[in-house]
């Protein structure tokens, strides 16, 4: 259409106006010619749910040309200074489904976007790879600068593909079933109305019942798996999904720290990382955490509450000791890092929280998924003088973690 319009206009103009028209004709000219040409979009419009099968089956017209002479019409407007001409409304019919067999969403759960920069690129001979690892592919730009979208599961595969051919930047990774979700609920209105927070919080963790209780603190939770180990585009794509100007990201163990590190560098809004090392010392420390300061103060003030909160727990020997301490299947316990105790869980739990409790007020144990003795028990191997909070965390690798305060 665009072309058209600009090929009647020069048409026109050396038919009808000299070098010395006004503007009132220069504007009269161009008028006539939009609305030429928004009687060709018109027609255009409406003939497509005829040539796309997929418009006719949804009983729509093509949004974005729809658009264009809405736009058109209220520019011949604003030349002939009156209100724009009218147009028939194009909405779906009320008896058509809202999915098609076709319109299914991707399958894939990461829509990842990035940019390349190099020498010599060649947009098409990147795509047939990507599309081995997902769909959506789009490359596009020049021989120096490229951006690449996909949806994949693996995004950072989709990224090592341009290894050695320029370097890739400016991550953007967003876990679109979880904005499916944030969408369904806004159209139900279970949603509410919402302000953009200063600054939120990202938490890794595993286990239901510690993804519900950081998810209570207001975190947006990424999952672990059974290792606590997610990659750096899963936590990015965390990051992505929390709804701030800033993030704070919890890291919850040793594992993932570095991984946390790197997704704070790919992101762009400003992230600060706290490297807590335990679940139980990153709950506890969300408890300084405010959504209305800046992700340095909060990510300062967060690191000195967790400094402290003492943490420990108890866990199952997955092999025997080469010592002879113990063996596969007994108790282990833990005072932060360093192995305390170990044998009968019953005697490794008092033992552990022996330690671990000294001149704590309150000591937390958040139970495992199958941990060996129940809350009574637990209750029973509590030094004398401190309160227990007992919670269900349903996490697969510890029976029992604690932390003191």
């Amino acid at each position: 259409m665009a072309h058209r319009v600009a090929r009647d206009l020069a048409h026109m103009r050396r038919q009808r106006l000299g070098p010395d028209s006004s503007d009132q004709e220069q504007d009269e000219l161009l008028a006539e010619v939009l609305e030429r040409a928004l009687d060709a979009g018109t027609e255009a419009v409406e003939r497509g749910p005829d040539q796309l099968a997929v418009l006719r089956e949804a009983g729509v017209v093509d949004a974005g040309a729809y658009g264009l002479t809405v736009i058109v019409a209220g520019v011949v407007a604003a030349l002939r200074g009156h209100a724009a001409p009218d147009l028939e409304h194009q909405s779906a019919g009320a008896a058509r489904p809202l999915h098609q067999p076709q319109h299914e969403s991707s399958r894939f759960r990461y829509c990842t976007n990035f940019a390349v920069t190099g020498t010599g690129l060649d947009a098409q001979s990147f795509v047939t790879r990507l599309e081995e690892l997902g769909d959506s592919v789009m490359v596009v730009g020049d021989d120096q600068t490229l951006r690449v979208h996909v949806h994949t599961d693996v995004p950072e595969r989709a990224a090592s593909i341009f290894d050695g051919s320029g370097a890739v930047s400016r991550f953007d990774v967003a876990d679109m079933r979880e904005q499916v979700a944030e969408r369904a609920e806004r159209l139900t209105g279970s949603n509410g109305d919402s302000v953009q927070a200063a600054c939120g919080v990202v938490a890794i963790a595993n286990g239901p019942g510690l993804v519900r209780m950081f998810g209570e603190l207001g975190a947006v939770v990424v999952d672990g798996g059974a290792t606590l180990n997610p990659s750096t585009y899963e936590i990015l794509a965390g990051i992505h999904a929390a709804d701030a100007a800033e993030i704070v990201v919890l890291a919850n163990s040793g594992n993932v720290i570095l991984a946390a590190e790197r997704a704070a560098e790919l992101s762009e809004r400003p992230v600060r990382v706290v490297p807590t090392r335990a679940q139980q010392a990153g709950l506890a420390a969300l408890m300084a955490f405010n959504p209305s300061r800046a992700a340095e103060e909060n990510a300062r003030l967060v690191a000195e509450r967790a400094a402290e909160v003492r943490s420990g727990g108890v866990a199952e020997a997955a092999r025997d000791d080469p010592e002879g301490r113990f063996g596969a299947g007994d108790a282990l316990g833990y005072v932060g890092e360093d192995l305390c105790a170990w044998g009968e869980p019953a005697e490794t739990l008092a033992g552990t929280l022996a330690r671990l409790a000294g001149g704590a007020e309150l000591v937390t144990c958040i139970a495992g998924a199958e941990p060996p003795l129940g809350r009574a028990a637990v209750a029973a191997g509590m030094p004398e003088g401190v309160e227990l909070d007992y919670q269900e965390g349903g996490q697969p690798a510890w029976w029992w973690l604690l932390s003191a305060e």
